[in-house]
């Protein structure tokens, strides 16, 4: 097997409309539609891939092994690159003047990240981050 790319990334979601209002609307994506699915085919790739413990999400999100009871539990993640770190910033203060609440507001991770993490509506742990690294 040699796998060349990821082909895609579909969250699975109860709620539709208000997953498409998240990522059509507050992060602006732009998203067709055929019936209640939203896609869209050819937006530039991934640069990562990674299966994550729960138990390190919790320590980068909220300093502690395990993940809070009062937060649903992610089955996934998925960050959307911004331009730089202060556009990571700008970003969350638009989204939290639209009523998004955050697991944690934009922070430099140890290994020179930027990123602001929330939960959607399908319970996808969402980053808007700056990694230096992708930008070289």
């Amino acid at each position: 097997m040699d796998i060349k790319c990821i082909a895609g990334f579909a969250s699975i979601t109860k709620d539709p409309a208000a997953s498409a209002s998240l990522y059509q609307h507050a992060l602006g994506l732009p998203l067709e539609a055929m019936d209640d699915y939203r896609f869209m085919d050819r937006f530039p790739g991934a640069n990562h891939f990674g299966v994550w413990p729960l138990s390190m999400a919790a320590q980068s999100c909220f300093g502690q092994d395990e993940w809070p009871e009062s937060v649903p539990e992610p089955t996934a993640t998925i960050e959307f690159e911004l331009a730089d770190a202060a556009a990571v910033e700008a970003a969350v203060q638009e989204m939290k003047a639209s009523g998004q609440a955050f697991v944690h507001e934009a922070r430099t991770e140890p290994w020179g990240q930027t990123v602001a993490r929330f939960m959607s509506p399908e319970g996808v742990l969402i980053g808007l981050s700056y990694a230096p690294w992708l930008h070289e």
